[in-house]
């Protein structure tokens, strides 16, 4: 992890919060759980069953480590009510592209929320970056790809 802030909308924070306490509270005591019958079957130096929950237990200790460590790192991003309808962290955006002609909306994340799968883009990814600072009707163009790829911004929220 760098020194740098996360970036975190409400939801991701809330996120990640959720998913610490459950590592906490339910991952870990059923990796002990599974520690605890693995050692009770006997001779340690040829327990596959205990080797694995060890090397469970080792993963479940650095997820809850690194989860701490973007906690604390964590820059909460205001929601975007502002009255000028202006992209920033946070908005979500419904553009045109100038090529396909077909509408599509992203919502602008930190890098650690970021999920194509759910238009969720990361604020460092290009397009997103050609956007900030832009207002509904703007066309911009994205430049860091192959080819350039214009789009206008039809509704940000």
């Amino acid at each position: 992890m760098t020194d740098k802030d996360i970036i975190l909308t409400a939801e991701g924070l809330q996120e990640l919060k959720d998913e610490l306490t459950h590592l906490i509270n339910v991952i870990r005591p059923q990796v002990i759980e599974e520690l605890v019958e693995a050692r009770a079957q006997g001779d340690l130096s040829e327990n596959a069953d205990y080797d694995a929950a060890r090397n469970r237990q080792a993963e479940v200790e650095a997820r809850i480590k690194e989860v701490e460590a973007m906690l604390s790192k964590a820059k909460l991003i205001e929601d975007n009510k502002s009255k000028t309808k202006e992209v920033k962290i946070g908005s979500q955006v419904t553009f045109t592209s100038h090529k396909s002609k077909n509408d599509m909306t992203i919502k602008i994340v930190g890098a650690i929320e970021a999920d194509p799968f759910e238009n969720k883009i990361s604020n460092e990814s290009p397009l997103a970056k050609a956007m900030m600072g832009k207002i509904e009707g703007d066309s911009v163009e994205v430049r860091e790809l192959k080819e350039p790829y214009k789009i206008t911004l039809k509704e940000i929220k």
